[in-house]
Order: C-alpha cells, then sequence, then structure tokens
C-alpha cells in the first residue's frame, strides 16, 4: 500500500540513536553507526522521531509500505520490557551506562604522597560546542578531538594525548549535536598540521569519531589522523 513513512538520509545521520530512543514503536535500529528503518510495518507514520534528530536526517516521504500492524508493536513493545527489566538485573542497559566496577590495585600505601601532576592544557575553550571556529592557537596546530569520558578513564591523558596539542571534547549522546560542521569549518578555516581522534569503547562514542573523520573529509584537506579507542577499564585498545 502507498502510505506515509519516515526516510532516513544516511549522509546526514551521525549515528548518535537518539531517533531510535523516541521511536516508541522501535521500528528504528542503529546498525554500522547509522539509523536505519528495519521495521517498516512498525512506523506509524506519526514521526516522534523526527524532531529528535539533530542533523535533520529523518524526513517524511510517501511510498509503497508494509501496512502499520499495531498489534506486533505491541507484542514488540512488551518483550523489550522484558528484556529491560532482566537487563537491569542482570547489570545490563546500555552499553555507555551500564555498571561496571574497576578493581585497581593500589600502586603505592595509602599514606605515601603521589607526585603532582601538571596540567598540559593550553588552550580555552576545550568544549567543542563553545570553541571558536578561528583562533590563534589553531595556527599550526595538532588538534586533539576527544570525548569528555577518555580523560577521566585514560590515568596518563594529560601527558600522553593533550600535550603539545589544542584539545576539543564533546559528548556526542549528551550533547546530541552533529559536531562535523563546526569541526569541519576549524580544520579547513585553519592551519591543522594532525588530528588525534580520542574516543571510548562504547559505542554512542561512535558520534564524535565519525564527525571527526567527516569533518577531515569535508575540509578538503589531506591531514595526518589517527583514532584511539580507551577501554571503560583504562586501558587503550588495539
Amino acid at each position: 500500500m502507498i502510505r506515509k513513512i519516515i526516510h532516513i538520509d544516511e549522509e546526514k545521520c551521525n549515528g548518535c540513536g537518539i531517533c531510535a530512543n523516541a521511536c516508541h514503536e522501535g521500528a528504528i535500529d542503529i546498525i554500522d553507526g547509522k539509523a536505519k528503518l528495519v521495521r517498516e510495518h512498525f512506523c506509524d507514520g506519526l514521526g516522534d522521531c523526527l524532531p529528535a534528530c539533530p542533523t535533520g536526517a529523518i524526513t517524511f516521504e510517501e511510498r509503497e509500505a508494509p501496512e502499520y500492524d499495531e498489534e506486533a508493536v505491541k507484542e514488540a513493545q512488551k518483550k523489550k520490557e522484558l528484556q529491560e527489566k532482566m537487563k537491569h538485573m542482570h547489570g545490563g542497559g546500555c552499553p555507555g551506562s551500564r555498571i561496571h566496577m574497576m578493581d585497581h590495585k593500589e600502586d603505592a600505601p595509602e599514606n605515601v604522597t603521589m607526585p603532582a601532576q601538571v596540567s598540559q592544557l593550553g588552550n580555552w575553550p576545550v568544549q567543542i560546542k563553545l570553541a571558536p571556529v578561528n583562533a590563534p592557537y589553531f595556527d599550526g596546530a595538532k588538534l586533539l578531538i576527544a570525548a569528555d569520558c577518555t580523560v577521566y578513564a585514560y590515568a596518563n591523558f594529560h601527558h600522553e594525548f593533550i600535550r603539545g596539542k589544542v584539545t576539543l571534547i564533546g559528548c556526542p549522546k549528551l550533547d546530541a549535536v552533529d559536531y562535523s560542521e563546526k569541526l569541519t569549518q576549524i580544520i579547513a578555516n585553519n592551519d591543522i598540521r594532525s588530528v588525534t581522534i580520542v574516543r571510548m569503547e562504547v559505542p554512542c562514542c561512535g558520534g564524535l569519531e565519525m564527525a571527526a573523520k567527516k569533518a577531515l573529509q569535508e575540509s578538503g584537506k589531506f591531514i595526518q589522523w589517527q583514532v584511539v579507542t580507551i577501554g571503560i577499564d583504562g586501558t587503550i585498545k588495539e
């Protein structure tokens, strides 16, 4: 049948997952870092996911699609509720907010004073949303684009990553914005020598990596870049 249904533009999608959470029917999944309409018969065409999308990747279209199956949606919702209850019983849930306890052994007795660490931060502001598009410190800079949590997860972050770099941080899940446009302007309009992307291993951090890669591509420049992934246990993942 011909009916109104949503369309997701994968080029604009940053994989943040907000639309999937906003879709009460469960018609959308995040696959390979992109939102996809995987259950057309679950989409009621009301578009609760549209205003939730920070990049404008979702629109309406009229095309051949299966009829909306309300009974199937209700059955799926019951199963999902049961699964969520089971996940929380076993410490599950969203990988990015799942409870973990790390058993770090003390390297020194409590009564021993550890040497103070000196901050290596050389620019302000550091939040991507607040950072200027042009600034003197971008001239000839090695750019560090890091997820918020990485600084807390990796003990020697200042000396191994921040030192000698201009630092920009953000969280695509909490900020619910597409960083790629601003990062593109920063890279395109300044003499950036290299880009290091540091993210957490959790899936929602993929939005930051994708935005940085997109910015590098759209800047039209050939710049040396690398991605480093930090585990929630504070180790660098290969």
